[in-house]
């Protein structure tokens, strides 16, 4: 586990879908590959990044990969790290326009491959069940539509997991998708919750941690894909241009479950130290 700061006990964790909690990623990449040969069509091509203007090499050779042959290259989708929504923001930049059409064309060519899906983790459900047992309010943010998320939370482990969320908020439940803070705040508005610190949202990409960090929560980056340091280092470099960085990062839930747990026990401590004080 890397990164750790000082968190507060959370009164709301909130967590990113796909590639978080699920794996529903041999859909996902089948979908972008299909989107990827309309660019043309969509008028497109002429909006990627221009050169000079990626955060780092990596975007770079991607944007110039897209634009020469209008598909990921190979190594992307065979390792399988990267989502659709930081596929949309390398490729697009500050360009939101843009990034509307690919993400609307995007649940176009996504409904031709979804339903398969699978816990990203073991015991994911169980996890889920004990936060809520503790008083934590869970929720699931996403930018997929809420015809997809509807369909796969109630398939997946067979008998489902709806019953497992205080609040749902999708893509189109909302003006801007994610990174715009956006859909955090309308999670935590459902729940009548004000943003803050004691507030976690748990994702697998850069565009969590802004939507995070611009909502005023924690953010704790999942590490699923496995990056290294040096690769973290590159996504979030804390400069001016792209400052946002996650409050902890950890690889699988193991750790994650550890988190909540030393907040829980510092809280305890806490609530003695202040009595003792009184």
């Amino acid at each position: 586990m890397q990164h750790i700061k000082n968190l507060i006990l959370p009164e709301v964790i909130l967590f990113d879908w796909h590639a978080t909690l699920v794996d529903t990623l041999n859909a996902m990449y089948h979908a972008v590959d299909d989107i990827l040969l309309e660019f043309k069509d969509l008028g497109l091509l002429e909006r990627l990044t221009k050169q000079g203007e990626s955060k780092t090499i990596e975007d770079a050779k991607l944007v110039e990969h897209v634009r020469n042959y209008q598909r990921l290259h190979p190594k992307i989708k065979a390792d399988q790290k990267i989502s659709r929504t930081d596929i949309f923001e390398v490729l697009f930049d500050k360009d939101d326009e843009a990034k509307a059409i690919a993400h609307a064309e995007f649940n176009k060519c996504y409904r031709n491959h979804f339903g398969e899906i699978h816990p990203f983790e073991k015991n994911i459900d169980k996890m889920l069940i004990k936060l809520r047992k503790k008083g934590i309010k869970t929720g699931v943010l996403t930018n997929r539509d809420r015809e997809f998320l509807e369909c796969e939370i109630s398939i997946i482990n067979v008998t489902g997991w709806t019953e497992l969320f205080d609040t749902l908020v999708c893509g189109d439940d909302v003006t801007k998708r994610k990174p715009a803070p956006d859909s955090v705040l309308k999670a935590l508005g459902n729940l009548e919750v004000e943003p803050g610190l004691n507030c976690w949202y748990v994702g697998d990409s850069s565009t969590d941690t802004i939507a995070a960090k611009e909502a005023g929560v924690t953010s704790i980056f999942f590490n699923g894909a496995k990056w290294n340091e040096k690769w973290l280092d590159q996504i979030f470099p804390g400069t001016d241009k792209f400052p946002h960085k996650p409050d902890a990062i950890v690889n699988n839930f193991t750790e994650f479950t550890d988190l909540v747990e030393s907040c829980l026990k510092n809280d305890k401590a806490n609530e003695v130290l202040t009595d003792i004080k009184a």
